[in-house]
């Protein structure tokens, strides 16, 4: 097998002229005084399979003669959403290097500890970002080269001959999609070309089919689900619709502009959008909304079922195995809102095609049908490891299993339904927060003891970040100190909403702070409003 660019060079032959890419972000490159005319295969909006994958080539010719990238280096891909993205991420397999997109959100320190975590040869950014990237570098001598997107010396990176695609083995390393854990270091997830294959084969078997006319809209970042999932969609011939972000009178501009269209967004996405249309039971052009990436409230499903009609999936997946655990199919969504159908809405389905889950006890015994446990999982989507993180790799990989760290049940029909997240993770706005790192941010301050995060329920954001914490005796912190303290580390919808001071934390008999108590004081203040 070559790596998924030898499948969009079969694509590029099979259909040349079909539409691969719709660029609905020009309009804010034009207003910037920026243009695209520079670089090979723009006309317009528009791009054709035969250019996109023309620019490929030339693109990874000009990368491996000018940055001296070559088969096994990793590119990091710090960008919100352009076509450009998907110009690199086909360029890097093609010269066989490995992507390591970033969340654009991220703090520049934050980036700077991932490339020099997974040594980024070279960071693709955005001209905005670039001095920022550059200090954060500076202060870890690190010396990661710069790429400015928005500048003429990337465009003159297209001005190569079509470089010969290069050859990879299947487990050679694609995308290292990097995920915070409980130690709130970011690990890097090493996922291979056959997992994406895999992924996008899961995609078409359990989802839908996808033809030439189809089209995906990136609303949501392509560096996380939505990017991931443009991958069955070029394969099949799709186009994608590449919007700045999400808006929603944007996204309902696609949905009447574009035939068959596909789009990801978080749940809070498909409520946002919800709420800002009146209840209608005819989208014609929306073929299917998947969603995932947090809890779907079974109220919320049921509304956007009674707005959106039977076109919603529900995915659930990690970074370790994106986007591909389990499935809750557009059929499934349909019923008549009896206790069975409810209890289907408030799973996340069943196993996927070709993955095996189980939910297990701590020593790895299957629990009886209907008993909480650790939900654990292989398919060959199952990432090879985490980057230069052996003993993290041990504790997630035991003999070909994924142990993904949440709780839930299996009933005796095989239906998957989480009750926990044993990680403690915070998801606000389909985006993965984890508690210790902001709590060792916050334990900088020199007149802090002791701090404690979790998640308060919020409507329109499933969770948001607040902070317990004791300030040292005799010293008086302020909210303002400590916000401006997450602000200068790490990424702002990272940062606490609300903080609550308190004379001490809860804790057990081995001192292990209770978080299970904090949640109860946030209920008993919520109850009182």
């Amino acid at each position: 097998m070559s790596s998924l660019a030898q499948f969009l060079w079969q694509k590029a032959k099979a259909v040349p002229h079909n539409i691969a890419i719709v660029d609905k972000t020009i309009s804010e490159q034009v207003r910037r005084g920026l243009s695209r005319s520079k670089v090979v295969g723009y006309s317009g909006e528009t791009c054709s399979f035969g250019q996109f994958h023309q620019r490929v080539m030339q693109l990874a010719h000009g990368i491996a003669s000018r940055i001296g990238v070559k088969q096994g280096d990793r590119l990091g891909l710090f960008l919100e959403n352009r076509p450009e993205f998907l110009d690199l991420l086909f360029a890097c397999w093609h010269l066989g290097a490995c992507a390591v997109p970033i969340n654009a959100k991220l703090h520049p320190k934050e980036v700077a500890h991932i490339a020099s975590d997974c040594g980024i040869k070279a960071l693709f950014t955005a001209e905005s970002k670039i001095e920022a990237l550059k200090d954060a570098l500076t202060q870890i001598e690190l010396s990661t080269e710069l790429v400015d997107v928005d500048s003429c010396n990337y465009c003159s990176l297209y001005d190569h001959p079509a470089m010969t695609l290069q050859q990879v083995m299947p487990n050679d390393l694609a995308w290292i999609f990097y995920t915070s854990g409980t130690t709130g270091k970011p690990k890097g997830a090493m996922l291979t070309h056959r997992n994406l294959l895999f992924m996008s084969m899961a995609y078409c078997s359990d989802i839908e089919i996808v033809q030439g006319g189809d089209h995906k809209v990136h609303a949501a970042p392509l560096s996380h689900g939505s990017g991931l999932y443009a991958l069955p969609h070029l394969l099949g011939g799709g186009t994608q619709v590449i919007l700045s972000g999400f808006d929603t009178e944007e996204v309902l501009s696609a949905l009447e502009q574009f035939e068959k269209v596909t789009m990801f967004a978080a749940p809070t996405m498909v409520t946002r959008l919800m709420h800002s249309v009146a209840l209608r039971s005819e989208f014609p052009r929306l073929r299917t909304l998947y969603y995932g990436g947090g809890p779907m409230y079974v109220h919320d499903l049921q509304m956007a079922l009674d707005c959106f009609g039977p076109r919603l999936y529900q995915l659930y997946g990690q970074g370790e195995s994106p986007m591909t655990i389990a499935g809750l199919s557009k059929r499934m969504h349909q019923g008549t809102r009896d206790h069975d159908h409810l209890r289907k809405l408030g799973s996340c389905g069943y196993p996927r095609t070709g993955v095996e889950v189980r939910v297990v006890n701590d020593l790895g015994f299957d629990q009886p049908a209907g008993e909480l446990g650790e939900v654990i999982c292989r398919s060959d989507c199952t990432m090879l490891g985490y980057w230069n993180n052996p003993l993290a790799t041990a504790q997630a990989l035991r003999d070909g299993w994924l142990w993904t760290g949440d709780v839930g049940i299996l009933d005796e029909d095989g239906l998957l339904s989480l009750r926990d997240r044993s990680k403690d993770m915070i998801i606000s706005g389909g985006t993965n927060i984890y508690p210790r790192e902001i709590e060792e941010i916050l334990l900088r301050h020199p007149d802090v003891l002791e701090v404690s995060v979790i998640g308060k329920p919020h409507p329109d954001w499933g969770e948001e970040v607040v902070a317990f914490f004791v300030s040292k005796e005799g010293r008086d912190v302020s909210f303002d100190d400590l916000d401006a303290l997450c602000l200068s580390n790490i990424a702002r919808f990272k940062r606490p909403k609300q903080y609550y001071r308190t004379d001490a934390l809860p804790k057990n008999n081995y001192g292990k702070i209770l978080k299970t108590a904090l949640r109860e004081v946030l209920k008993q203040e919520q109850s009182h409003v």
